[in-house]
């Protein structure tokens, strides 16, 4: 089979390569994926560029988690029904050396999930870290109907489907963004109002636009860089679910800035979701998608004979929405 891989963590173009692998044995309990597309997420990009001094993990990594594809063959245990199921698929290359970013993949069947009809593959390898990250994200803050909601990063791929998701359980949603164009897409995916955090005080827009009760809940793309807003807008008792800190990884903050308003703060990892969060995610995604009420923002689409331009445009931060590889065409802009 066709795939990238990498045997040292470094820039791109000098690490990346495409070769032939062996099709990988169905494991017990397992299903063989043709992968149709491979989601590029922040996560991949800086385990390869090895961010924060990261190692190799194994001595050859076929990068990514995300994907979709049609299944092709199942393990032992696994019922013969799943043959030809179309799936989105998480948690790829996660704790084993092999991703979606081949034509094929052997997982776990469980990580292999449902994908309806009218869902693109395309769309489906959107799911397993941005999709279940916003899901959670937003669901640790509990009820939410009826509350005011902080989602920094509107546009996003955490943050497009964060806002959705928040509306459709019955938030109201305050989103920050640093362009006209990705307000426009933040205001698009259900956004009450939009924050240029660029060149406006967010702080002071926030409690301007909740008249001056701040907001029960915050899903956070950078918490060491917005700590200070966060702790400035946050409701007494209310809830931080935080899921980055790219830009400051080390984290100095005002303790009872947080602690004098009983503040619960989450650090989410996706990746480590229980297996009741997993199922809530997975369960509740499905049923929005099947509904045709959760909207999908694909920014760039690449082939896989293009995976380091893909990189290196996840590691540019450019590009609004999600970046895919597309195992089946050429290379496009969406």
């Amino acid at each position: 089979m066709k795939a990238a891989s990498y045997t040292e963590v470094g820039p791109a173009k000098r690490v990346l390569r495409l070769g032939e692998h062996s099709i990988p044995e169905v494991p017990s309990g397992g299903v063989l994926v043709k992968v149709c597309a491979s989601g590029v997420n922040p996560s991949d990009v800086k385990r390869r560029a090895g961010w924060l001094n990261a190692l190799m993990e194994y001595p050859e990594v076929i990068p990514h988690s995300d994907g979709a594809g049609v299944i092709m063959a199942v393990g032992d245990s696994v019922s013969k029904k799943r043959l030809d199921e179309r799936v989105w698929i998480y948690n790829g290359q996660w704790e084993r050396a092999m991703g979606t970013a081949a034509e094929y993949i052997a997982l776990p069947s469980e990580h292999a999930v449902h994908l309806h009809d009218n869902v693109g593959f395309i769309e489906g390898a959107c799911l397993g870290v941005p999709a279940c990250t916003a899901y959670h994200c937003v669901a640790s803050g509990g009820d939410l109907r009826g509350q005011q909601v902080l989602v920094h990063g509107g546009a996003g791929a955490v943050g497009a489907y964060a806002i959705q998701i928040a509306v459709l359980s019955g938030a109201r949603v305050i989103a920050t963004c640093s362009t006209k164009e990705k307000a426009d897409l933040a205001l698009a995916m259900g956004a009450a109002v939009t924050i240029n955090y660029k060149n406006q005080d967010v702080a002071e827009e926030v409690m301007a636009e909740t008249d001056g009760k701040g907001v029960q809940h915050i899903v956070e793309v950078d918490f060491g860089q917005n700590a200070e807003i966060d702790a400035a807008v946050i409701k007494s008792r209310g809830s931080i679910a935080s899921y980055s800190s790219t830009l400051k990884p080390r984290v100095e903050y005002d303790y009872y800035g947080f602690g004098y308003k009983g503040v619960s703060i989450e650090f989410v990892q996706v990746y480590l979701l229980s297996t009741n969060e997993r199922l809530a995610a997975v369960t509740r995604l499905n049923q929005w998608m099947a509904e045709g009420v959760l909207t999908h923002c694909i920014g760039h689409v690449f082939s896989l004979e293009d995976i380091a331009q893909a990189h290196e445009a996840q590691e540019s931060g450019k590009v609004i929405g999600n970046i895919v590889l597309n195992l089946e065409k050429e290379s496009t802009s969406v």
